[in-house]
């Protein structure tokens, strides 16, 4: 015929563009509706808390904030104005992702940013000190509180290491701000004085401070009674004895409801008759003499007066036992519960079975255990329930508290101390915020196993790959080989 014939071949080409541009069309149209999808997404992420878009996984849970810090946002009838110093790209990762998780808890928050270039005279309001790039001031009404930079990122000394521990206290600090520049009444905390005592380490006298007590000194030499004014009475290490005029009103006061704190060991005078008689009303001793431990499991730095003690689980040692922390008594007085049955009693920490007591006291000459030393176990620390919600917490050592211990202890001492004193005030647990270790932890391993992890990764498990390699690829041809 010599008619046209279409070619098949083109009919089939022209086909098949058509349902590849139909096709194309298609996949173009989803491509645009699942990016409109997404951007809808993202915009509505934006508006989001960051408590519901940013998700912590650092170990010390850096980027979050407790339960105790809801607490305390979450009851808030005031409006608290958090400003935030800092000039402009300076700002601070952890602290930024901080505040708006604080503000995205609370409508009653609010976070202003006050560039120092901008306002130069703006901190001044607020404080004499220096002010670092971000600085924070929390205010609310006419109470305010600042808080430095380095009041955040703290810098501890690590006897051990030879050099500085890191932590970040943000939510601490600005969580106990928030509670103070809200509360109209504080913990009052009145500390005994004319017997002596030392004076209050600055680490202690500053974490009252922080945790919003007010500490007020005073003498019962001149009175009858404590003061109805004070939450708790503090007796800090006293080197002579308190007067029986002064025994009989203490012992009335927490009979009557009152809160003591004690923390006094041995003087080199001997025991404090007087002060200890407190405990004999309870069915407590206080033996003489200094506490040795003949245990190497409960003595530290290879000296027996320094005990590592048992902590026993109680309100105010629990936060200690679940993180794994000891706290560390030097120079102790060993007291024995008289009645084991005794359930106003409750020790917590205690030494081994094998500690004693060195009656020659500071003027003993071996650790060795000689006739007339008594036998223990002891309590070093206990707390009382006095009836009538009265209540003491006892540590039989004035150098507890010390600075150098404390730092060996990791900061356990001053917070089983600080737990102790919060208990007393009735001071909320949401205040009570510990700061988050910044510091690296590195595995450790001997030279052998890391010869051997070196071998086995740069030599064996290459090898492997590679041969696995080879064979999966010879498999393959063979496969494909024709028969």
């Amino acid at each position: 015929m010599n008619g046209f014939m279409p070619d098949k071949k083109v009919e089939k080409k022209g086909v098949t563009g058509a349902i590849a541009l139909k096709g194309g069309s298609y996949s173009l149209a989803i491509t645009v509706i699942v990016l409109a999808i997404l951007i809808v997404i993202n915009v509505f992420a934006s508006v989001l808390p960051a408590n519901l878009t940013r998700y912590d996984i650092s170990v010390t849970r850096l980027f979050s904030i407790t339960s105790n810090t809801k607490a305390v946002v979450n009851a808030l009838e005031k409006d608290v104005t958090i400003y935030w110093i800092v000039q402009a790209d300076q700002e601070d990762e952890v602290i930024e992702n901080l505040l708006s998780k604080y503000e995205s808890l609370s409508d009653h928050i609010e976070v202003v940013k006050k560039n120092p270039d901008v306002y130069p005279t703006f901190a001044s309001q607020y404080t004499s000190e220096e002010v670092m790039n971000n600085s924070l001031v929390v205010e609310c009404g006419e109470r305010n509180r600042f808080i430095g930079y380095d009041d955040i990122y703290l810098y501890e000394a690590d006897m051990a290491a030879y050099g500085y521990d890191v932590s970040f206290d943000g939510e601490g600090a600005i969580t106990s701000a928030i509670d103070y520049v809200v509360s109209e009444e504080l913990p009052q905390v009145y500390l005994l004085e004319g017997h002596g005592e030392a004076e209050l380490p600055e680490t202690f006298r500053s974490q009252i401070e922080r945790e919003n007590m007010e500490l007020t000194s005073f003498s019962l030499l001149n009175e009858d009674t404590v003061s109805e004014e004070a939450d708790c009475v503090l007796i800090y290490a006293p080197s002579s004895d308190i007067s029986e005029k002064e025994k009989t009103i203490l012992s009335d006061y927490v009979s009557e409801g009152g809160k003591l704190m004690v923390l006094a060991g041995p003087t080199e005078n001997g025991t404090l008759e007087n002060l200890y008689a407190l405990l004999a009303d309870y069915g407590v001793e206080a033996v003489e003499g200094i506490v040795v431990e003949a245990d190497r499991e409960h003595f530290a730095f290879q000296e027996p007066y320094i005990l590592l003690p048992d902590i026993a689980g109680s309100e105010v040692t629990d936060p200690l036992i679940e993180e794994h922390y000891y706290t560390i008594v030097p120079i102790a007085q060993g007291l024995k519960v008289q009645d084991e049955n005794n359930t106003a009693v409750t020790e917590l920490l205690t030494t081994s079975e094998s500690a004693f007591s060195k009656t020659d006291g500071f003027a003993l000459s071996t650790y060795e255990k000689e006739e007339g030393d008594i036998e223990g176990p002891f309590a070093a620390a206990l707390s009382i329930d006095c009836g009538n919600e009265g209540q003491m917490i006892w540590i039989s050592s004035s150098d507890f508290l010390n600075e150098l211990y404390n730092a060996y202890s990791s900061g356990a001492n001053l917070d089983l101390a600080m737990n102790a004193l919060s208990s007393l005030t009735g001071e909320r647990e949401a205040v009570a915020i510990r700061s988050k270790s910044l510091n690296y932890n590195y595995l450790t391993i001997s030279d052998s196993a890391a010869s051997l992890l070196k071998v086995l990764m740069i030599g064996v498990f290459p090898l492997v790959f590679v041969a696995v390699g080879i064979y999966v690829v010879v498999r393959r041809r063979r496969q494909n080989e024709p028969v």
